[in-house]
């Protein structure tokens, strides 16, 4: 049984650790030691079991709106879970208690660049139908949830991540 809490600064070697065992490589690690040291961690959120040891990690940051910006919008990314702990529903666990967070928050959206099938069962829906594109040319894999009924009210145009995403590319 594994418990979802907000991330420590003790927790960072695992969470880097766990990303590199997800990816395989070190890019999604390093992109969060570039967003934790930023201070761009908005919102840190670790999978743990009944050791305390981190199985999992999912990360919010803050974007920006190319028209209508008020500094409510989010990004989740990344989200990783140690290969062993897959298919479990630990990732569906973090990114739910994410969105909670998020709303709790009082951010008025959520984007994330992923699966349209994976995430579309979160509330996910392609950012293009409202006018919202991405810089990594994402297409329908580029996705936004409103958190309010006026959560893209006014939102339009390019969605940018923190520059740290563009970083080690």
């Amino acid at each position: 049984m594994t418990e979802v809490r907000s991330a420590t600064p003790d927790d960072l070697e695992a969470i880097v650790a766990v990303h590199r065992a997800a990816f395989g490589r070190d890019a999604e690690a390093g992109l969060v030691r570039r967003l934790m040291a930023a201070g761009r961690a908005a919102i840190s959120l670790v999978a743990v079991d009944e050791e305390d040891t981190v199985v999992g990690h999912v990360l919010f940051s803050p974007v920006t709106v190319e028209e209508g910006d008020d500094g409510k919008a989010l990004g989740l990314a990344p989200v990783a879970v140690l290969p062993e702990h897959q298919r479990q529903g630990v990732g569906r666990a973090l990114i739910e208690e994410g969105i909670g967070a998020c709303f709790v928050r009082e951010a008025r959206a959520i984007f994330v660049l992923g699966s349209p099938v994976y995430y579309a069962a979160f509330g996910f829906m392609k950012a293009s139908s409202h006018g919202l594109h991405d810089a990594f040319e994402g297409g329908n894999a580029f996705q936004v949830l409103p958190l309010t009924v006026e959560g893209l009210s006014g939102y339009r145009g390019r969605v940018d991540y923190a520059p740290e995403f563009s970083e080690g590319l």
